[in-house]
């Protein structure tokens, strides 16, 4: 499970290089005043019934997506660096990257001298990530919804980035995560803001946990994502749950260092906005 852009565009012409695109004409977006919904000039919708999407789906578009989000604003100056933010000094630590996609925040987090693992279930995604951080790097194809290729306590901190949001079933995950993790060791979770449905699309029921078929096009290739979106308690509740404590939940700026042209324009402050949400969590004993 390769990272995902959220549903709002850049004044390029993408979400991280990825723009969305309309299926069946049903969701306007609502709430101007929200920067999330004018930034999308392109709505997508709910579909009544959602597609089963495959573990390895990434794989017909692994190399276009990866090309398209390697300097996007969502991910490259937007998540990337806040989870870097989060996780403070890495030196020496052990971090899992689950669903690390073409390995980004793993070559991030080994130039800062963490000890890094990663998995995805796309097979072209682990192997785009190989070709980055080479042969000797500690990569897997594995799927998080079923039992992880780790032993109990092995991992210092472990990464969920744009990753479980195309999950209906949190529960299986969280406990795997919280597994491989030592006691006190850190989740840093990072999905698509819970406000976004209610301002794009007012017919889901916010309280709901439901599906959204959203088509992309990463870098000339049409893609098909399924996002469930669930509301901010019941994302709290599946946290709890699998034993973990919240310590932080953030809504970050991006980076001081992006480039001011990929920011949304006519905004009243460009470097905030409605993307997505980030949990920084503590595995309890």
């Amino acid at each position: 499970m390769a990272q995902l852009a959220a549903p709002s565009r850049a004044p390029d012409g993408g979400i991280v290089g990825a723009e969305p695109r309309q299926r069946h004409g049903r969701a306007e977006p609502r709430g101007a005043v929200c920067l999330v919904a004018s930034m999308t000039d392109s709505p997508v919708t709910t579909s009544g019934h959602a597609f089963e999407q495959q573990p390895d789906h990434y794989d017909t578009f692994a190399e276009a997506y990866a090309r398209a989000n390697e300097n996007g604003l969502f991910n490259r100056w937007y998540a990337r660096p806040a989870v870097l933010d989060l996780l403070g000094d890495v030196a020496g630590r052990r971090i899992l990257d689950a669903g690390c996609g073409s390995g980004p925040l793993l070559a991030d987090l080994t130039e800062r001298d963490a000890r890094t693992a990663g998995f995805d279930a796309s097979p072209a995604m682990i192997q785009l990530a190989r070709q980055r951080l080479g042969d000797e790097a500690d990569l897997q194809v594995a799927d998080l919804t079923q039992t992880l290729p780790y032993e109990d306590a092995t991992f210092d901190d472990a990464l969920a980035v744009l990753v479980l949001h195309y999950l209906e079933d949190w529960s299986g995950p969280l406990r795997e995560l919280h597994r491989v993790l030592r006691d006190g060791g850190r989740l840093v979770v990072v999905v698509n803001h819970p406000v976004i449905p209610p301002v794009m699309y007012p017919e889901m029921d916010y309280f709901a946990t439901e599906p959204n078929d959203e088509d992309y096009d990463f870098d000339g290739i049409t893609a098909t994502l399924t996002i469930w979106y669930r509301s901010l308690s019941a994302m709290s509740e599946s946290f709890t749950t699998a034993g973990f404590r919240m310590m932080a939940i953030t809504e970050p700026p991006v980076s001081p260092d992006t480039p001011p042209e990929v920011l949304p324009p006519a905004a009243p402050d460009p470097t905030r906005f409605i993307g997505f949400i980030f949990f920084t969590l503590q595995a309890a004993s």
